[in-house]
């Protein structure tokens, strides 16, 4: 499946509903949704986009989700299933997350302390640690475990697996997600990377 430009712009300041319910215990954070992930209505579905794969390398879950053409109930059922949830921190799609400004960065800080303490997850992973530090006013986070809670969760910050991120390998987001899955105490099957 693919977009025409026109298609995707089409959805420009849409907003994308969070996949959460009561069994949400590690809450994923993205900046905010891309054009591709308004179209479908499905998190983190531009394809390349490597969040589900390193989810499945990080035995987070047992498959690999394509969400690039929407998300289907099974898979939507794997990840709430497992104990995990999606939001933004910013609601609004754009074609990138530099279209964003700090305003709307700290105005959805806000808004994700209401989001958690309604969703009660036990760990909130935010997954772009320049989002997180104009969000936040923490100029000086580093990705991991964050010495303040979200709202009484533990606060993770995760590094980005959009392919602009192009430090970080399937492998290494892998590691950090499940680092956060561990702590916030999901079931985790065998690895599937190399390493430690």
């Amino acid at each position: 499946m693919g977009f025409r430009r026109d298609e995707l712009l089409a959805h420009e300041n849409a907003v994308v509903d969070d996949l959460v319910d009561d069994r949400c215990r590690l809450l994923f954070v993205g900046i905010n949704p891309s054009l591709w992930t308004a179209a479908t209505g499905a998190h983190f579905a531009r394809p390349g986009n490597r969040f589900y794969p390193a989810l499945f390398r990080g035995g987070l879950v047992d498959r690999v989700i394509d969400a690039s053409s929407g998300m289907s109930p099974t898979d939507r059922e794997v990840l709430l299933g497992a104990g995990i949830g999606i939001t933004n921190i910013v609601a609004r799609a754009t074609a990138r997350a530099d279209e964003l400004d700090d305003d709307e960065l700290r105005a959805g800080a806000r808004r994700l302390e209401e989001t958690v303490r309604a969703v009660g997850p036990r760990v909130v992973a935010v997954a772009g640690i320049t989002a997180y530090r104009t969000g936040f006013g923490r100029r000086k986070a580093a990705t991991g475990e964050q010495p303040e809670d979200l709202a009484g969760a533990r606060l993770w910050v995760v590094p980005n697996p959009s392919g602009l991120n192009a430090h970080e390998t399937v492998d290494t987001l892998a590691r950090h997600y499940r680092e956060a899955g561990v702590a916030a105490g999901l079931h985790v099957h065998p690895r599937r990377y190399g390493g430690a």
